[in-house]
Parts: C-alpha cells; structure tokens; sequence
C-alpha cells in the first residue's frame, strides 16, 4: 500500500521537474567582462620605466645591450604592447655596452631618454641623452645628444628628470669619488635637457641598516634608482632602491623635501628611517625595487611600477620581472605603496582601462 508520504514525496518530484523545463525561466546571467590582471606584467623586464602621453603610455625597462620601448593604451595588457627598438649602441666605445635603466621623458616637445652605458668596464659607467622631434617615440629619428654630467664627471646610472616650481632637476646614483664605495643620490639642476647647470649635491647616502644588505666582501652599499613624486599639495618626495640588488632585501626607501625646502639644499631633505616597500617572500616577491610612478588611463588613480624576483636568490639578473598596483596617500601627505601584491593575484584594472 501506497503511504502518503509517498504521495507527498512523488508530488514534489513532478513539481521540481516542471520548474526545470519550464521555459519561464530568466535567461543565464552573463559572465562579466574582463576586470582584472596579474602580476608580473612580463617574465623580464629589469629597472621598469613609463610615461603616459594623451591615451598612450611608452614603456621601458633594461635590455642591457639596446633601448627598446613597449607602446600600449592599457598597463594591464603589457604583455600584448608593441616593442619597437628605437637605439642600438655602437659596437666599441664609451657608450656601447651595459645599457641600464633608460627613461623617457617628454620636455619642451621633444622626447628624449636617459640612460646610463659604459665601454664594457663597469667603472666608466657614465649616463647619456637622446633626442627625438617626433610626436610619437617610437617614430621618428633619435639624435644621440651626448654625455649629461657636472664637471666633477664620477661614475653615475639611474637618471631621472623631474620638475618642481618650474626648475627642471635631473637626479641619479653616483659615487663621491673614483671608487666604488658607495652609491649615493645626487641632484643637480639643469639648463635644458641635456646640459647640467652648476655642480651635483648629494642629498642621501646608505646609512641604516636596511640600506646596506649585501655590505661586504668589497661589495658597496647602496641607494640608486632615484624618482620624484609630487602630492596634490605639491610637497616633493623622492624614491629610491636601498641595499645591493644581488640581495633579497633591496627595497624602496623616502626622502621628503622640507616645507619651503630647497631641493638643491642636502639639509632640506629628510629620510625616513624605515623602507616604504620591501621584500614579501609569501607573495613572491624578492629584491622590490626601482620603481616609477603613473596615473590611471582616467587619471583618478596612482600607480607604482616596480621589479622584483618571484623567488629567492635570484640576484640582478633578467628573472626581474615588471609589477604594478595602486598606492594611496597617508594623511601626512606622504605615500603609502602597502605590500606587493602577491603573483597571479587578479588585481582590479587601472581606472579608465
């Protein structure tokens, strides 16, 4: 004999397949649209570089033996950009092999790209200035402008340009003397792009403990890849890379310019003692290090791009890979850069992309 909890049971059944087929049924929402990316934005990409112009922005890193330049309207597809070579050195010379840390930069119309070379042997490693009329970079042709240096002329790499109060300043690492001590941040002033004006003043040298991993066995200690950053209140702040870029430890550390401050005055800058980026191991991320700085496509955003190792050990070579995530702002008007984003974690887009 049929129970009727049977009966209930078969009922719910008939009903529960009905509503299956129904063809009532709103339709499948669809899946939304692609939002997010993940670092590293390329496999290699040493001492990374960008500057945005109109919808465009111009990327670069260390090739060592060339000056190459990604173009692309979205960050997050980096990977996809165009690469054009717009330099190759010559085969012998001052200026023909270890090609580091170019940038470009867009000054009075023209562009031009910074970047240091030396002639095979690391202690004539000088920095050096190409021109270029053109609209667009990566067309065009490039004038090889020449030697950028005050009249001490020491070892220098990692030039940056940057203007604050409408005086253009051209900052880099360099060392005091002819041996390779110590990698201090120089300033100077320049005339135009391509001329330095008066001579170079030192506003940081490796002096905590956390700016001197990887110190000893002849080895220098080091602060290098110098890059300014403006708030909204105009206060000027610079970046650096603290510590050998052999180690783990090499990380970001900040000068801030005093209020009323002179930047060519080595008193007026004041270096907190604690870096502002570092090493994440659990996120995949080793050597953090020589940055820069973008806005979004829709300029509401600041962005930080940077390089590190995924794994341990790696050293300075062309493991170092391209990352890039949003920062904020402290209430002090300083930066605030967090932690590095772990690898293969989707990251939401820049804004306007």
């Amino acid at each position: 004999m049929v129970s009727m909890l049977q009966i209930i049971f078969s009922f719910i059944l008939f009903f529960a397949s009905c509503n299956r087929t129904s063809n009532n049924n709103p339709a499948p929402v669809p899946l939304p649209a692609d939002t997010t990316f993940t670092n590293p934005l390329l496999q290699s990409g040493p001492d990374p570089w960008v500057i945005q112009k109109d919808t465009t922005y111009y990327y670069t890193n260390t090739f060592g033996n060339r000056i190459s330049i990604y173009t692309t309207s979205k960050m997050s597809e980096l990977k996809n950009a165009t690469l054009t070579t717009i330099w190759t050195p010559p085969a012998t010379g001052p200026y023909s092999k270890d090609i580091w840390a170019p940038e470009i930069h867009y000054l009075g119309g023209k562009w031009y790209v910074y970047f240091a070379a030396d002639d095979g042997n690391n202690e004539t490693h000088r920095i050096y200035v190409l021109e270029n009329s053109s609209g667009d970079p990566v067309k065009g042709s490039w004038t090889f402008k020449g030697k950028i240096t005050d009249s001490s002329d020491k070892w220098a790499i990692d030039a940056s340009e940057f203007d604050y109060n409408g005086q253009s300043y051209l900052i880099w690492s360099g060392w005091e003397g002819s041996v390779n001590v110590s990698q201090n941040i120089y300033i100077a002033k320049l005339l135009n792009p391509w001329t330095i004006e008066g001579s170079r003043v030192m506003i940081s040298t490796p002096t905590y403990p956390w700016e001197k991993m990887g110190w000893g066995g002849g080895l220098p200690t080091v602060n290098e890849g110098p890059e300014a950053l403006i708030n909204s209140n105009g206060e000027l702040f610079i970046t650096y890379s603290a510590s050998g870029c052999w180690t783990d430890d090499y990380a970001i550390g900040l000068l801030s310019l005093k209020e009323n401050g002179d930047p060519m005055n080595a008193d007026d800058w004041i270096k907190l003692s604690t870096p502002v980026f570092s090493k994440k191991p659990e996120n995949g991320a080793y050597g953090t290090g020589h940055n820069g700085f973008f806005k979004s496509r829709d300029g509401t955003e600041d962005w930080i791009i940077y390089h590190a190792n995924s794994q341990a050990g790696e050293g300075c070579g062309n493991e170092r890979n391209p990352r890039m995530q949003k920062f904020s702002w402290n209430a002090d008007g300083t930066p605030n850069f967090g932690e590095p984003v772990k690898i293969n974690y989707p990251i939401k887009k820049p804004s306007g992309e």
